[in-house]
């Protein structure tokens, strides 16, 4: 029988957990404001992890911009998983924006626009 979950899928969901209360309560650069982590994929080999992560309110500059303070922090903060995870090694972090929240928000707006237009090309037909 097939397993369900991989290793790495397991340890990307502990480092999402961890890092969630560790850039909260350990960075205190205040070009990083609220984080949230949209989710982390680990190589198979465990070497590297990609985290992905979106600011609360902030938009694609302010999220750049943390991108590199949260790249410059990465060995810290792996250090500080390694207190907490119980493994040999622990993976390379790599903090990258993740844009889907912010292009969901435009291609929504765009969505309620066009049914709007729509209700207003219908209601004029109407009378």
């Amino acid at each position: 029988m097939a397993r369900e979950f991989f290793r790495s899928d397991r340890v990307g969901d502990a480092i999402q957990r961890y890092l969630a209360n560790m850039i909260q309560q350990e960075i205190r650069d205040p070009r990083v404001g609220m984080v949230n982590i949209n989710g982390v994929t680990v190589s198979r080999d465990m070497a590297y992890a990609k985290v992905f992560f979106t600011l609360v309110g902030g938009d694609q500059a302010e999220g750049l911009a943390s991108a590199d303070v949260l790249n410059k922090a990465s060995g810290f903060l792996r250090s500080l998983l390694a207190k907490e995870l119980n493994m040999r090694s622990v993976p390379k972090l790599q903090f990258k924006y993740d844009h889907t929240s912010v292009r969901g928000q435009e291609l929504s707006s765009l969505i309620d626009k066009a049914v709007a237009e729509d209700r207003a090309k219908g209601s004029d037909e109407d009378e």
